[in-house]
C-alpha cells in the first residue's frame, strides 16, 4: 500500500433513484462529522421519481474545503446500470468497492478493487424483514466501507440514532447491518489503497444542516406569519421544514397556533396570497424555483409598485424552461434584478452558506417592512438541499424592524398631513397604515395602476414620472440597509475576485491553490443588491477584477458593467453552467484564463558612453544612437 492519504479524498456512491441508499449516505457523512473531520455530502439525483442512477458524493477535507472535487477516490458501485461510468469514475491509484452480484468485468489494474457480498451478508440478518433487506442492506456496505477506512463505528451508531429519533429497534437492525459488514471485512479483505480516516477536532461546536431548512428555520424566528407555497424542486423541502417546525415552536399557551400556511393551486396564487397577507400587516412570504418564478412575475410586479412587503425564496434550478429539475444553477439574477414589465429594480439577498439563509431568513423580512417592496433571496440546490457544516444559528439580538407604519396616534399627531405614496423624509420610503387603523384619515385606496402621492387614480404623465423617479430613490435607500459584502484581502494582492452566493468554498480553495504557486489575489463575496458602496471601492482598487458565477452569461458581471460602466474594462468573467455545484479545478483554471499577466519590467538599456571631445580634435562628436526605452 501506498504511503497514507489521511482525511483527503472523495467517496462517491452510485446507486439507483429510490432504493433507500440516503440513509445509508447520510450516516456516512454524519459519523465523519462526528469524528471531527470536515465534511460535506452533495446529492446527484434524477428528476424522476425512482429508477434512474443517482450518486452521492461526501468530500473530506482536513483543511475544511468542503466545495466539490472532480476527483473521485474512492467509488462504491450498487447499481448495475451505472457500473461502467463508476469504474471509469475512479482515480488512478483509488478504490473501487461493488456488490459482487454485478457481473460485469473489471477492467482496470491501476486501482484496488473490493467485491462486497451485499445480499449474503443482509439475508444472514434474520432480524430484517424480507420487504426491508433492499433497503437495509445498504447498511452493509457502510460497513465494510467503515473498517477499510477507518470510520468510527460508535460514531455510526450515534448517527443511525439521530436519524431515526432514537427509536431503538430501527436504529439497532441498521447498526446490526453495519457491523455485519464491518466484521466481514476485517476477516476477509487486505487494504491495498492509502485511503483513510482519522479523529479531528476541527467540527467541534459546529453543525450540520441543509440551507431549505436553516431558511424555515430563520423565517420562524423572524416572526413569519403566512405562507402560500406551490411545491417545486428544489424549493419544496423549504416549505416542508416550515410545516415541520411551525407547530412547535410557533403555538401559544392556550395551544393555538400563530400562522397559516397554504398550499395554493399554482405559483402565481401562492404569492397572490403572500401579498395579500403582507398588505394586512402579516409578515408574509413564499417559495419557489425558476419556474414558478416566471409565474410570480406579474404579481411581483404589483408587490413593487404598490408597495407592499413580501419575502420571496428562489432556490435556483437549471433553466430554461423545465431545464434540469435537480441541478444546481445561479442563472435567475438578472431576470429578478428587473423582475417585472416596465422599470422596476429589485432588492436581492444572496446567502453564500447555511447559516447566511439561517440569517437571510428572518433579515429579510425586517428590509421587506423597512423598505415596503419586495425581497427576493436567491438560494440555490446546492446550499438548498446538500448538508452543509455551519456554526450554530444565532437567535436575532435586534428588534423587529416594522418599519414606516402609522397608527392612530401618529396620524393624529400629523392632524391626517401624509399620503400613502408621499416620501416625507427624502428617503424614497412613504408611510403606510395598516387595516384595522381606526383612524378616519388612515384609509387609502391600493393601486396597481396609476396613482399619486395619495393613493388617488391618475394617468398624468408627471405625476407618473414622480412616482417612478421616487421608487428609484428608495432602491438607492436599499444600499445602506441590505447585508454587506464580505472580504477576504491578501497583501500585495494584484487581483480582485468577486463571487456569490454557493461558490464561495470553491472560490477559498482555487484562491489557495493559485496562492500556492505565487498567484495572489483577495476576494469579496457580494451578498445583496442594489450594490453597496464597498463594491465599487474594491472594483477601483485592483487592475483586474474577475467575477465567479455559475450561469453561462456572466449575469453578475453584466449587472456590474450597467452599474459601474467606467470600471467595465476592467472586469473578467468566469462563467460556466453545466448543473454541476462550482468546482476548485474549473474556478482556478477559468481565473488563469482571463487574467492578463503583468508584463515584466524591463531595465533601461544603458546608454553607450559618449567621448568627450578633445580640444585637439576637429571631428564632430556622434550623437548615441540608443533609442529611447520602449514600452513597459
Amino acid at each position: 500500500m501506498n504511503q497514507k492519504v489521511v482525511n483527503d479524498f472523495s467517496i462517491t456512491v452510485g446507486t439507483v433513484n429510490g432504493s433507500g441508499s440516503s440513509t445509508a449516505n447520510n450516516t456516512i457523512l454524519r459519523a465523519i462529522f462526528k469524528m471531527g473531520i470536515p465534511v460535506s455530502g452533495k446529492n446527484l439525483f434524477p428528476s424522476n421519481i425512482q429508477g434512474q442512477p443517482t450518486w452521492y458524493t461526501i468530500r473530506v477535507n482536513k483543511d475544511g474545503f468542503v466545495g466539490r472535487d472532480e476527483s473521485h477516490e474512492i467509488v462504491v458501485a450498487m447499481n448495475p446500470a451505472s457500473f461502467a461510468r463508476d469504474l471509469a469514475d475512479v482515480a488512478p491509484g483509488g478504490a473501487f468497492y461493488y456488490a459482487d452480484d454485478i457481473k460485469q468485468a473489471i477492467t482496470r489494474s491501476d486501482i484496488a478493487v473490493y467485491a462486497m457480498p451485499i445480499k449474503q451478508l443482509i439475508r444472514e440478518q434474520t432480524e430484517v424483514p424480507a420487504n426491508l433487506r433492499d433497503l437495509v442492506g445498504n447498511m452493509v456496505y457502510v460497513g465494510i466501507l467503515a473498517q477499510m477506512i477507518g470510520m468510527d463505528i460508535e460514531k455510526i451508531h450515534a448517527a443511525l440514532d439521530f436519524h431515526f429519533k432514537h427509536r431503538e429497534k430501527p436504529t439497532m437492525m441498521n447498526y446490526n447491518a453495519v457491523k455485519a459488514g464491518a466484521d466481514w471485512a476485517k476477516t476477509n479483505l487486505t487494504k491495498t489503497d492509502p485511503f483513510v480516516l482519522e479523529p479531528m477536532t476541527k467540527t467541534d461546536g459546529m453543525i450540520m444542516a441543509d440551507g431549505n431548512t436553516a431558511a424555515a428555520l430563520g423565517a420562524i424566528y423572524g416572526g413569519v406569519q403566512f405562507v402560500g407555497w406551490y411545491p417545486i424542486t428544489p424549493a419544496t423541502s423549504l416549505a416542508e421544514s416550515l410545516n415541520d417546525y411551525l407547530p412547535t415552536l410557533r403555538k401559544r399557551d392556550d395551544g393555538k397556533h400563530t400562522y397559516a400556511v397554504v398550499q395554493a393551486e399554482d405559483e402565481l396564487a401562492a404569492l397572490g396570497m403572500s401579498i395579500g397577507a403582507g398588505w394586512g400587516g402579516l409578515r408574509a412570504m413564499t417559495s419557489t424555483s425558476g419556474p414558478g418564478l416566471s409565474l410570480m412575475t406579474e404579481f411581483a410586479g404589483l408587490a413593487y409598485y404598490a408597495e407592499v412587503p413580501v419575502v420571496i425564496w428562489d432556490v435556483q434550478r437549471i433553466g430554461p424552461s423545465t431545464g434540469l429539475p435537480t441541478r444546481t444553477s445561479q442563472g435567475d439574477l438578472t431576470f429578478v434584478a428587473f423582475i417585472g414589465h416596465g422599470d422596476s429594480q429589485s432588492v436581492i439577498l444572496l446567502p453564500g452558506n447555511v447559516y447566511e439563509c439561517f440569517e437571510f431568513g428572518w433579515k429579510a423580512f425586517d428590509l421587506a417592512e423597512r423598505l415596503q417592496t419586495p425581497i427576493f433571496v436567491l438560494s440555490d440546490l446546492d446550499i438548498g438541499m446538500n448538508q452543509w457544516m455551519s456554526k450554530p444559528f444565532d437567535y436575532p439580538s435586534t428588534p423587529m424592524d416594522r418599519g414606516k407604519i402609522l397608527r392612530e396616534e401618529d396620524i393624529e399627531a400629523l392632524k391626517g398631513n401624509w399620503g400613502r405614496y408621499l416620501d416625507k423624509d427624502g428617503d424614497g420610503i412613504p408611510y403606510r397604515t395598516l387595516p384595522g387603523n381606526r383612524h378616519p384619515m388612515s384609509a387609502y385606496f391600493t393601486r396597481g395602476t396609476g396613482h399619486d402621492e395619495q393613493a388617488r387614480y391618475t394617468e398624468e404623465a408627471p405625476v407618473f414620472t414622480r412616482v417612478l423617479e421616487r421608487l428609484k430613490k428608495k432602491h438607492k435607500t436599499a444600499k445602506q440597509y441590505v447585508p454587506a459584502p464580505i472580504l477576504h484581502e491578501t497583501r500585495e494582492a494584484e487581483v480582485g475576485i468577486l463571487a456569490y452566493g454557493s461558490t464561495e468554498s470553491a472560490v477559498q480553495e482555487a484562491r489557495a491553490q493559485l496562492a500556492a504557486s505565487g498567484f495572489k489575489s483577495s476576494l469579496m463575496r457580494v451578498r445583496a443588491l442594489p450594490f453597496s458602496n464597498e463594491v465599487g471601492k474594491f472594483l477601483e482598487k485592483y487592475d483586474q477584477i474577475v467575477v465567479v458565477e455559475m450561469n453561462r452569461d456572466g449575469q453578475m458581471y453584466q449587472l456590474l458593467c450597467v452599474d459601474y460602466p467606467a470600471l467595465a474594462p476592467k472586469l473578467r468573467s468566469v462563467a460556466f453552467q453545466d448543473g454541476l455545484p462550482a468546482s476548485a479545478k474549473w474556478i482556478r483554471e477559468g481565473i488563469l484564463s482571463v487574467v492578463k499577466k503583468a508584463a515584466p519590467k524591463k531595465e533601461a538599456t544603458p546608454k553607450k558612453a559618449v567621448a568627450k571631445p578633445s580640444l585637439k580634435s576637429k571631428k564632430p562628436v556622434k550623437k548615441s544612437t540608443v533609442k529611447k526605452g520602449a514600452k513597459k
